[in-house]
């Protein structure tokens, strides 16, 4: 019998996609402490706590009651209220349940925008260092990717004017991330203000907000949302969810809230996708939008513990130095001192100290010359974890 080998033809888009590090690292830690070695995880973006209990037994009495079937493309509208509700209450922002579609994940909200936007001859402008998946996604699009440089000195904020700078006639979509991932990093209100009276004279721009850390905040700071400037109303998209504020990672459910002339686009987007949301995850959110937000609190109290410790302990290393993130539950420290490259400190660390982290290049060319530590473990782990980078380094 003969046999003939089919090479399949992929679409040349496929070259361009990209990936997001950190589930290749965790992958590699696994396989080494199948190996017998014993690797401490300071690389994964997500809460190391249960998902809160009312929110478990809420789904538990989900699958009981019966939502086994499809939803509206759009989510529950009872989700959809409390959603507006969430909204009001942390953001200060009105919002009409029509503009919210609930999606599985954080991720799907910035596919849509950037599927929606980007093309070949389009700009989509992005934070650099950041979330590795928005370069990927406007690669992929065809658009060309534009570079917001999120600078130490600026606390890894950004500054609106050279921001507004970079502007042109082919920007079609603006892409910004307050509490930042990698970098901890927060947006203060005087710099959104002069970025959102920036815009003002770019009618063709539309911006996404993601939110997603938008809980995680420490001492004092203030979450400014773009849901907050009236004038941009009918151009601003909105990404938040529940897997980092509730520990719901594996339960994958996200939200947009998306302007008049775009929500449709979107729900379209989501019909041809993933048709709607798991119905049982989309019950327990519910349950922790409305519930006892004690576990909240919890979690964020054990996080400021934690980072810290962390910023402390960094800081105690020759050769490294550590602003003091402000959000989310990163640190993203300054390794320039060590006279190591960001990804040979990464594998270095990995597999010879046995010390799970991400090389800053994970999240774009500028963020060589630091690493990503999350402080998402506990404070023995992140003890011992940095006590073993600073015995690698000497």
């Amino acid at each position: 019998m003969s046999t003939t080998t089919v090479s399949s033809q992929l679409a040349s888009r496929m070259g361009v996609l990209g990936t997001e590090t950190a589930f290749e690292v965790f992958a590699k830690a696994k396989a080494l402490e199948a190996q017998g070695k014993n690797i401490v995880h300071l690389h994964i973006g997500a809460p190391d706590f249960n998902t809160p209990p009312n929110i478990v037994a809420a789904g538990e009495k989900a699958l009981r009651d019966g939502w086994h079937k499809y939803t509206p493309a759009n989510g529950l509208p009872d989700l959809r209220e409390a959603v507006c509700e969430d909204i009001l209450r942390y953001r200060g922002a009105e919002v009409n349940p029509d503009n919210v579609l609930i999606v599985p994940g954080g991720k799907p909200t910035m596919f849509y925008a950037i599927m929606m936007f980007g093309e070949p001859g389009a700009e989509i402008m992005y934070p650099n260092p950041g979330f590795p998946i928005y370069e990927s996604m406007i690669h992929w699009s065809g658009a060309k990717a534009v570079p917001i440089e999120l600078k130490e000195e600026n606390d890894f904020s950004f500054d609106a004017d050279s921001v507004l700078s970079k502007i042109t006639p082919n920007t079609r979509l603006m892409i910004v991330n307050t509490p930042a991932n990698p970098t901890g990093g927060i947006v203060q209100r005087s710099e959104m203000d002069k970025l959102v009276a920036g815009l003002e004279k770019h009618p063709h721009v539309t911006i996404l907000c993601d939110e997603i850390y938008s809980r995680q905040l420490y001492d004092g700071a203030e979450h400014v949302s773009i849901l907050q400037y009236p004038s941009l109303a009918d151009r601003a998209i909105m990404l938040d969810g529940w897997s980092k504020t509730y520990a719901m990672t594996g339960w994958r459910l996200g939200y947009g809230v998306w302007p008049d002339s775009l929500i449709k686009h979107a729900e379209r987007l989501q019909i041809n996708s993933t048709s709607c949301a798991n119905a049982v995850t989309q019950v327990a959110a519910i349950e922790a939008l409305r519930g006892p937000q004690d576990s909240v609190d919890e979690m964020l109290k054990a996080f400021d513990e934690r980072r810290h410790v962390m910023h402390r302990e960094l800081n105690a290393i020759p050769g490294i130095s550590c602003v003091m993130p402000k959000g989310a539950f990163y640190a993203f420290p300054n390794i320039t001192g060590t006279g190591r490259k960001s990804q040979d400190l990464e594998n270095g660390l990995l597999n010879e100290a046995g010390v799970a982290c991400l090389s800053g290049t994970a999240f774009g060319a500028m963020g060589e010359g630091y690493l990503r530590f999350s402080y998402a473990n506990s404070v023995e782990q992140i003890q011992e974890g940095l006590r073993r980078v600073k015995e690698y380094l000497a």
